[in-house]
């Protein structure tokens, strides 16, 4: 498939394909006769996983390094295995936080709430 297909696919845009693939984060595509890009469409399969990663807020630089060991090939799977779920701990971590600040928006949100229903026209208009 063409850039501008996997573009469409993908939801990256062909700059950021054309980056990431300069960086070393996907593979370099096949070219065709015409020397235009000519991607498998396997390489879907590993851009999403790497969306995933970018959502989870894995800082490129690991992404670069997960990349790496994965050309390596299967002797390079416990040190994949170990930057996951390092990065695992950190998702989990940041999903408890972000539980935590929830709470404190729920909790809030049913204050206005209740003030409401008294119409008192009084508002607590603290943090």
């Amino acid at each position: 498939m063409k850039i501008g297909e996997l573009a469409k696919r993908s939801g990256l845009s062909a700059h950021t394909i054309r980056y990431y693939e300069k960086i070393g984060l996907l593979p370099g595509a096949d070219r065709d006769q015409s020397g235009h890009r000519d991607y498998d469409a396997s390489i879907l399969i590993w851009i999403e996983f790497l969306g995933r990663l970018k959502t989870t807020g894995m800082p490129i630089s690991q992404m670069l390094r997960y990349a790496a060991l994965r050309k390596l090939g299967p002797e390079s799977d416990g040190q994949r295995q170990r930057l996951l779920e390092e990065h695992r701990d950190v998702v989990r971590a940041h999903v408890t936080e972000l539980r935590a600040c929830l709470e404190v928006l729920d909790a809030k949100i049913a204050g206005y709430a209740s003030s409401s229903e008294k119409q008192d026209g009084k508002h607590n208009d603290g943090p």
